[in-house]
C-alpha cells in the first residue's frame, strides 16, 4: 500500500466515523424524529393531508407560549441596550437564517429603522438566501467573521437562530458575540441545546417531530417566526415607535402607506381630513410628529425637538408640550 493510499484510506474511515457520529446526534433531536404512524402520508388524499399539516401547525402557538418568560426577560434585556444605541443581529443558516433575514427586512418600513439598527446576518452570505451554499452553517469561523465586520459593541444583541440547536455558525455567533460582551439569545426547537447552553437568555421552543421528517422549514421555521416577530414587534413597542397599537414610527415610501400614515393620524388624533394633511405636510409626511402637531398644538420644527427630547416617544413628547402650555 502506498502512502498515499494510506492517507486515503484513513480520510475514508475518518469520514464515515464523522458521519456515524453526526448521525447518532440527529437521531437524539427532537426535530429530527421519525414518525412512524405518518409513513403512508403520500397515499392519503390531499384534503387529509391538508388537514394533518395543519393539525401540525395548530400546535406552534401552544409550543412558543410556553415560553413567553423568557421571551419577555429577553426583550426587556434587548430593548435597554437599544435605547442605548445598540443593534439587533440575527444570525443563522438556511431556514433559521432566511426567518432573521426577513425579520430584519421588515423593520425599517414598519418601524422606520435605520437598515444597520436590526440587521440579518445568513451563512453563506445574501446569495444563501434563494441557494443553499455548501458548508457555510458549519463553520463558526464564518460566524466571527460576519460579525467583525459589524464592530459589535457592548450595546448590541446577537439572537443566534437554530432548529437543531447544533448550528455551528448559530452557536459560533454567540460565543463570538459574548467575547464583545455583547447580549446574547439563542433560540433553538430542541430542549438541552448547546446554542441555549451558549447563550445568556436561551429560548427553546419544542415543536416536537415535523410532518416530513427533519423539514424543520415547517413547524420550527414557524416556531421562529412567531418568536422573531414578539422579540422585534415588542422590543420596538419599548422603544416607542408605536402610540398604543399605531405605528407611527412607519414610513410612508408609497402610495398604499402614504394612505395609511392618514389613517393612522386620524386615528390618534380624530382630526378632520384638512387638519391632517396640513399636519402631514408640516412635518414632512412623519406620522408621529404629526400626531404631536394635533394633539400638542405644537408646529413642526417644535415637534420634532419634543421628541428629540422625549427619547421618540410620543406620549412623554404629549406630556412635555403639555407641561410647556400651560
Amino acid at each position: 500500500m502506498t502512502a498515499r493510499t494510506d492517507r486515503t484510506d484513513r480520510t475514508d474511515r475518518t469520514d464515515r466515523t464523522g458521519f456515524r457520529a453526526l448521525r447518532d446526534q440527529l437521531e437524539t433531536l427532537t426535530t429530527e424524529a421519525f414518525r412512524p404512524e405518518l409513513a403512508g402520508i403520500d397515499q392519503l388524499p390531499t384534503l387529509d393531508i391538508v388537514r394533518l399539516m395543519n393539525g401540525e401547525d395548530a400546535t406552534v402557538p401552544a409550543a412558543v407560549a410556553a415560553r413567553l418568560p423568557e421571551i419577555a426577560a429577553a426583550i426587556d434585556a434587548i430593548a435597554e441596550r437599544m435605547a442605548r444605541g445598540g443593534r439587533l443581529v440575527y444570525a443563522g443558516a438556511g431556514t433559521a437564517g432566511r426567518m432573521g433575514v426577513l425579520d430584519a427586512s421588515e423593520c425599517p418600513p414598519t418601524f422606520n429603522t435605520d437598515p444597520s439598527q436590526v440587521v440579518g446576518l445568513i451563512a453563506g452570505g445574501p446569495a444563501a438566501m434563494v441557494k443553499a451554499v455548501e458548508g457555510a452553517e458549519d463553520s463558526r469561523e464564518l460566524a466571527a467573521e460576519d460579525l467583525t465586520a459589524l464592530a459589535l459593541t457592548a450595546d448590541d444583541t446577537v439572537i443566534g437562530i437554530s432548529a437543531s440547536g447544533r448550528t455551528p455558525y448559530a452557536i459560533g455567533a454567540v460565543e463570538f458575540a459574548r467575547t464583545r460582551g455583547a447580549l446574547t439569545v439563542g433560540l433553538s426547537c430542541n430542549a438541552g441545546s448547546a446554542l441555549a447552553a451558549a447563550a445568556e437568555h436561551g429560548v427553546e421552543v419544542v415543536v416536537g417531530p415535523e410532518l416530513l421528517t427533519g423539514s424543520t422549514r415547517l413547524k420550527a421555521g414557524t416556531a421562529q417566526k412567531l418568536v422573531l416577530n414578539l422579540i422585534s414587534t415588542v422590543t420596538m413597542i419599548r422603544l416607542g415607535k408605536t402610540y398604543g397599537n399605531l405605528m407611527v414610527d412607519m414610513r410612508s415610501s408609497n402610495e398604499k402607506l402614504r394612505a395609511r400614515a392618514r389613517r393612522i393620524v386620524a386615528l390618534a388624533t380624530g382630526a378632520p381630513d384638512e387638519e391632517i394633511e396640513a399636519a402631514l405636510t408640516a412635518t414632512g409626511g412623519e406620522v408621529k410628529n404629526a400626531v404631536l402637531v394635533v394633539l400638542g398644538g405644537v408646529d413642526g420644527p417644535a415637534a420634532a425637538g419634543l421628541l428629540t427630547a422625549s427619547g421618540g416617544h410620543l406620549r412623554a413628547a404629549l406630556t412635555l408640550a403639555q407641561t410647556q402650555a400651560r
